[in-house]
Parts: C-alpha cells; sequence; structure tokens
C-alpha cells in the first residue's frame, strides 16, 4: 500500500440524495491493490433497490437544479477544480493502490481531470440559442438550450478520475443530474471525487453515486426507470451495444466511448527519433491499458528496423515495479484476466511467426505485472491485429506504400484514434482524411485534451466528451414561435 494513504480516510458507502450510506442488506466488496493482491477496502454492494434510491433523488432534483444558473453552477465546478488540485496526493495515492498506475502518472491525470471541470466551468456560462424571423415575417423564432434531464454515467477503471470529471463536469455544466456507476475495480477513486463536490456545494440530489459488483443490476434498473434521459458510457463495444439496445427503448440521448484499435504509422520520411518518442507516449501511458493506446505499429519497410530497434531499447530501459515505489514507470495491470489476455496474444503472435525483441513474458513475484514488449515481423492474421491488447506491448508490421498502409489501417470495425509519422504536410493531411477515425495524433502520441472533442466512429462510439461540443451531449433545442 502507498505510504501516503491512509485506508481509514477512504469513503466506502453509496451517496445517495446528499447522505452517504451502506448498501441495503449491507453488502460489501472487496478492492485489491494489483500490485500487491492487498485488500484496500471493502466497499458498499449496491442492488436495485439502491439504483431505485439513487434515479429517484436524481429525478425529484432535477427540476430546482435545472433552474439553477450558469454562474451558479460554474461557480460549483470553479471550486471542485481547486479542490481536486488541492487534494492531488491524495487523489493519486487512491488510484495508484486501485489501479496500479505509477504515482507520478496518477498526478497527471489529477491534473487532466481537473482541468476538465475548470473547461466545463468556463463553456457553463456560454450555454446560447438564436433567435431570428421566420421567412413570411408572421413570427418570431427563438430557439433555447435546456439540460436534457438526469443521466446515467457509467466510467471505466483505466481513467477513474479524469474520466469521472469529463462526465460529470459537463452534466453539471449543463443543468443535468446524475446517477454514477463507476468502476467495481477502481470506486475509490470516484468515490473521493464525490466527496470534493459535496465539499464544493453541488446539492444533495445532484450527484447520486451506486457502487456495485453487479453492474448490469443497477445500470439496468436505471435504464428501465423512464426517469433517466441520457446514457453516458465509456468502456467495452460488447457492453456499450447492450446499453445502446436498453437505450432504444426509453429513446434515450446516448453517448459511447468504445473499445479502440489504433493503428500507429510512421511513412518513410519521418523522425525516426521523434516516431520512438510518440509510440511510447502512444502505446505506453496507463501500461497500454488505453482506449486510445496503439494497438497496431506500421512502419514503412525502409524504417522499420531502425524503428523497432530504437523502440525496443526504450521499453527494455522501463522500469517495472509497484507504482507507489519512487522510480517506477510502469505498474502491473488491473487484474488477471486482463494479464492472461496480453500472455495469450503474444504467445499467439510468436506461433505465427512474430519475433520478441523485448520482453514477452512476466516478471517473477506477486502482481499482475507484464514486462513491456516488442514484437517484430508480426503477421495481420495474428489475433492481437485484430484485439484491443490493453497492455504493454507493441505489435510492429512493415509496409511498402502509403495506400496500402491506410487500406490496412483502416481494416477494423473500430476507429477511435490514428497516429501518424511524416515530416511532409501534404501526407499529414491526407492521412487525416483518410484515416477512418474520430481523433488523429500527426507526430504526436497522445490527443486527449480537454479543449477538444474526444471520441471516435464505427464501433468506437458515439458523441463526444470535451472542447466546445462536450456540453452538446447534455443539452435538447427548444423552439419557441411567438406571433409577430
Amino acid at each position: 500500500m502507498s505510504p501516503t494513504l491512509d485506508p481509514t480516510t477512504l469513503r466506502t458507502e453509496l451517496y445517495i440524495d446528499g447522505a452517504w450510506r451502506s448498501a441495503t442488506g449491507g453488502a460489501i466488496f472487496p478492492v485489491e491493490n494489483p500490485a500487491t493482491h492487498e485488500v484496500l477496502a471493502h466497499v458498499a454492494d449496491g442492488g436495485p433497490e439502491d439504483a431505485i434510491l439513487a434515479i429517484e433523488a436524481a429525478g425529484r432534483a432535477q427540476a430546482e437544479w435545472g433552474r439553477s444558473t450558469p454562474r451558479q453552477r460554474a461557480e460549483i465546478l470553479r471550486r471542485a477544480y481547486y479542490l481536486v488540485l488541492a487534494n492531488t496526493d491524495r487523489l493519486a495515492s487512491i488510484m495508484t493502490a486501485e489501479m496500479g498506475k505509477p504515482l507520478a502518472e496518477a498526478r497527471g491525470e489529477v491534473a487532466y481531470g481537473a482541468e476538465m471541470l475548470l473547461w466545463f466551468s468556463e463553456e457553463a456560462v456560454r450555454i446560447g440559442g438564436d433567435q431570428t424571423t421566420s421567412v413570411d415575417g408572421s413570427t418570431r423564432i427563438m430557439i433555447t438550450q435546456e439540460p436534457v434531464g438526469p443521466c446515467v454515467l457509467v466510467t471505466p477503471w483505466n481513467f477513474p478520475l479524469a474520466m469521472g470529471t469529463r462526465k460529470i463536469g459537463p452534466a453539471v455544466a449543463a443543468g443535468c443530474t446524475m446517477v454514477f456507476k463507476p468502476a467495481e475495480l477502481t470506486p475509490l477513486t470516484s468515490l473521493a471525487l464525490v466527496e470534493i463536490f459535496k465539499e464544493a456545494g453541488l446539492p444533495d440530489g445532484v450527484l447520486n453515486v451506486v457502487t456495485t459488483s453487479s453492474p448490469s443490476t443497477v445500470v439496468g434498473r436505471w435504464m428501465s426507470s423512464g426517469i433517466a434521459r441520457k446514457i453516458s458510457f465509456t468502456g467495452s463495444t460488447q457492453v456499450g451495444k447492450i446499453l445502446l439496445r436498453q437505450a432504444a427503448d426509453n429513446v434515450m440521448r446516448s453517448s459511447m466511448e468504445l473499445g479502440g484499435n489504433a493503428p500507429f504509422i510512421v511513412l518513410a520520411d519521418a523522425d525516426v527519433e521523434r516516431a520512438v518518442d510518440g509510440a511510447m507516449k502512444a502505446k505506453m501511458r496507463n501500461m497500454g491499458e488505453a482506449c486510445t493506446a496503439a494497438n497496431r505499429f506500421f512502419v514503412h519497410r525502409t524504417l522499420v528496423d531502425q524503428f523497432a530497434e530504437k523502440l525496443a531499447k526504450s521499453m527494455s530501459e522501463l522500469t517495472v515495479g509497484n507504482g507507489a515505489e519512487a522510480g517506477t514507470e510502469v505498474g502491473p495491470l488491473i487484474e488477471q484476466k486482463g494479464l492472461d489476455k496480453v500472455e495469450s496474444l503474444v504467445a499467439d503472435a510468436v506461433a505465427r511467426g512474430a519475433r520478441v525483441l523485448t520482453g514477452g513474458s512476466r516478471p517473477e513475484g506477486p502482481g499482475y505485472f507484464y514486462k513491456p514488449t516488442v514484437l517484430t515481423d508480426v503477421p495481420l492474421d495474428a489475433e492481437l491485429m485484430s484485439t484491443e491488447i490493453f497492455g504493454p506491448v507493441a505489435a510492429i508490421t512493415a509496409f511498402d506504400s502509403e495506400d496500402e498502409v491506410i487500406r490496412l489501417a483502416n481494416d477494423t470495425d473500430w476507429g477511435l484514434v490514428g497516429y501518424v509519422f511524416t515530416e511532409s504536410l501534404d501526407k499529414a493531411l491526407r492521412f487525416s482524411k483518410d484515416l477512418e477515425v474520430g481523433m488523429v495524433g500527426v507526430n504526436t502520441g497522445i490527443v486527449s485534451n480537454p479543449a477538444a472533442p474526444f471520441g471516435g466512429i464505427k464501433q468506437s462510439g458515439l458523441g463526444r466528451e470535451g472542447g466546445k461540443i462536450g456540453i452538446e451531449e447534455y443539452l435538447e433545442y427548444k423552439y419557441t414561435a411567438v406571433a409577430g
């Protein structure tokens, strides 16, 4: 356990209608440190009855909260922003203990998550509308934007602080109430964030949180309640499809940030050093457990050996260990299932002819660790070329022509992000246009930014989070005709 984390200070209850409370029946479930297998805490295990209490609280609070002023909502978000920053070390230590990422990276996530709150505090006062005259002059057309209503928010385990602020921030800014289900693997960070919103002055009933080991029983009640008007989900495509079917029954607004299979393309004219630096960022952020992680590395044949050698050297020099320990650069994977998946994908690729340049195995000792791995000569039929790896494995394949690599990059059901490295502006613009993705990183391995719209196309999702349009996901347009 991190020496800075005092388990007696952790919130472990449900938060409903402004009160912390036990789950109905007193059920709890454990939260484990993936680096040590130590149980950090036991968290309230909410069920259907708790879900109903939460969505009903959100429904009751919606009318009054929807009438709050943009400035009131902005000030709450701004206070939450400063409180998150003031609690950086505590939040980072909780995140590292329950999720595994190194403390330095956890602090970076806290800063990024806080920026989401600041961004939407500024967007809250810019909710607009329009006014004009009908073409025949008989009426005045007035267009306003109003909160969509109670929202269901479901976040993943890999970025427990940032995913919470990225959903709660725009919902608060727009005047929507919320029911929030954090990932069962990392609920402690989310509960600490809720504690901050309470301290920031968010009114009772606006944000309600149910932790649970049985997500479908809780979220399913919310989706069928008839009270919820929107679902915002970040997670797997498989679960996203289930939620979309449930949303259809009540015609709910839906935002889905789902899986990815990101291509990382190094063209013949690329700066190799720059490309390797970008690859390290795009692959190794969060131990590779990110939907934006580079999954398939396509490198021009004239550069592939040089790129692979340099990337393998950089990966082999990373320090693997408990994220709470100084100097650690790569923490554990989140759970045994994720570790088994990575091992299986690497074994399959090697069996099909891929070569291991570094890594390729788990280290000895406890924890769900896997060594940073570089594979080259990866065949296109290897399972990891069509499966999101979600681990510290870079799979490199050579290509010969630009048309070929665009076809290979787009040959997937997913379309979240793509990366391209080139010194040519014309080529950069061509790949930005031709890649079937929602986001493109040109000569950079990082695309996430509060000021930019985050999201994908195809089976990577619907809607956008962040940027000027992020708040639109939580607003409805209303047209009023006023007789002239």
